[in-house]
């Protein structure tokens, strides 16, 4: 185990709600008062948000707090290559319906909302998502949603993304297992969030008891990035989850002066799976616009999952995944454990 976590940190100014924009990033001490028509740009052209329980983990002292990185806007973010697309992973050419991405013949996409808890400054659906964003979808557009994937008994797996489905109200959540579970051929539903680590305390037994009104198997894939993100509120809501039966997955960003360092990755991968989560995939980062600063270059990904694999057991090894641009899904970097085994026993 690294001492990842170790550095001794400058405290932020309190925070009581979620911080939007950059004025309020500003009073509360988190950005620097230098450059500000660059970062209101920056702010304009994707969403800010953040929780009290992220902005309590940033040291405002540190320009490279691995925290701070994710989710404080930059200057950097102005900067958009060629080779960088609205839409990188082709979600909109496999859209059938709005809310709805179909890329593989026996799963299928919903992405119900488009707010979130926090914005992610290398989010890959920037263009999307938050206040300017898609919106949420009407009763109407659910409905249409549900008749498509009940009308193709393939489809075996619903994934609820968006956005962060767990910022819709129990009640929402609720209709949505519901009418999943009207689906006989619909065997499995997985959530995708943040809210567990950045905004534990929306992890309630309302919102437990609906996802669990699917009659299958639940799954939640929880994103984290850095090992610092698990606080004893937030590892407290991963233990509601899986103390009520529901199955928890990783998901990751590779994400330069974030976590593209060995012992960092070891410290998150151990992190998940002494919560009980199953480290699922690691995702090279996708060509959304604004975000090469955060870039990683395939052959040290590769070479960190290299040094990675040879310290972790298999329980604690994710897939190192590419999503190829053009909506044609994903595939593996490698290296996997099969080929680098662990030195551990399983």
């Amino acid at each position: 185990m690294s001492n990842a976590n170790s550095r001794a940190r400058t405290a932020p100014a309190a925070v009581s709600s979620t911080l939007r924009g950059v004025a309020e990033l500003l009073e509360a001490g988190l950005l620097p008062d230098r450059n500000r028509p660059a970062l209101e740009a920056a702010a304009a052209g994707h969403a800010v948000g953040l929780t009290p329980e992220m902005a309590a983990l940033i040291d405002p002292g540190d320009p490279n707090d691995p925290i701070g990185r994710q989710f404080l806007p930059t200057a950097a973010e102005l900067d958009r290559r060629p080779e960088e697309e609205d839409d990188p992973i082709g979600d909109n050419p496999r859209s059938p319906l709005k809310g709805l991405v179909h890329r593989y013949p026996d799963r299928v996409l919903l992405k119900p909302l488009h707010t979130c808890p926090v914005y992610c400054r290398f989010c890959f659906r920037r263009e999307s998502v938050g206040p300017a964003g898609a919106g949420t979808l009407s009763e109407a557009e659910l409905a249409a949603a549900f008749a498509y994937i009940a009308a193709r008994p393939q489809v075996f797996e619903l994934i609820v993304s968006g956005g962060d489905p767990f910022m819709l109200s129990a009640r929402r959540m609720a209709a949505i297992a519901g009418a999943a579970g009207a689906i006989a051929h619909i065997g499995v539903m997985r959530w995708h969030t943040r809210v567990p680590l950045v905004d534990p305390g929306r992890v309630n037994a309302r919102l437990i008891a609906a996802i669990r009104r699917f009659p299958g198997a639940v799954y939640v894939a929880v994103h984290a990035n850095h090992p610092r993100e698990f606080t004893p509120e937030g590892c407290g809501a991963l233990a509601r989850l899986a103390e009520a039966g529901i199955v928890l997955l990783s998901q990751s960003v590779l994400l330069k002066g974030i976590n593209d360092d060995a012992d960092v990755l070891e410290d998150l991968m151990r992190a998940f799976i002494a919560n009980r989560v199953n480290p699922y995939y690691l995702h090279h980062l996708d060509r959304a616009p604004g975000t090469a600063h955060f870039r990683v270059p395939p052959a040290r990904g590769q070479a960190l999952m290299r040094t990675v694999s040879a310290r972790l057991g298999d329980l604690a090894q994710p897939t190192y995944v590419l999503d190829l641009p053009g909506g044609h899904g994903k595939v593996p970097l490698g290296p996997s454990p099969a080929a680098h085994p662990s030195t551990g026993s399983g």
